[in-house]
């Protein structure tokens, strides 16, 4: 292909955006919105009530489950991706949760906990492992663990004895 081929071609590629440019220019000019001062639907304003406003986040139901042994199978399942268990184990993207029962939140040195874990304060109850096993971003604003938690009763209580068994 000879420079005046693609001469032409260019020529041509920019003749069509300008020209596409210029139609829209012309469009903007003769088309003007006509926005009324009064609106011709009125429209009532609901009053703002707390609830409306900001939903509160749901409490965790009480949890019921007490099999440590079905607690570990969910935990195998649902945590050990992020997790490890065992005595003196390691930390993976998650720390390790051996002992995590009783103890302080954000207890293991050098795990870079979020600051939303380490501002939460107190001891790991039985109530708390329970919300933040439900949902851990409503228990901990800020968390980094992207588990959306556990929803059923059972399976939440039979974790936390899980948790609790390993001592």
């Amino acid at each position: 292909m000879d420079s005046f081929e693609f001469n032409k071609i260019a020529g041509a590629v920019l003749a069509a955006c300008l020209g596409v440019m210029v139609i829209g220019k012309v469009s903007n000019a003769l088309v003007h919105p006509h926005i009324p001062e009064k609106p011709h639907i009125e429209v009532k304003e609901a009053a703002a009530t707390p609830a409306a406003t900001e939903a509160a986040p749901a409490k965790a139901p009480p949890a019921t489950g007490t099999d440590a042994a079905a607690g570990e199978a969910i935990f195998k399942k649902a945590c050990t991706t992020c997790h490890t268990s065992e005595k003196g184990g390691p930390n993976k993207v998650g720390p390790n949760l051996f002992g995590i029962a009783g103890n302080k939140k954000a207890h293991l040195d050098g795990f870079s906990y979020s600051s939303g874990m380490t501002s939460k304060g107190g001891q790991w109850t039985d109530e708390d492992l329970n919300e933040f096993l439900f949902k851990p971003a409503n228990f901990v604003k800020g968390t980094k663990m992207a588990f959306v938690g556990l929803p059923k009763d059972k399976d939440r209580g039979d974790v936390i004895a899980f948790l609790k068994s390993l001592k």
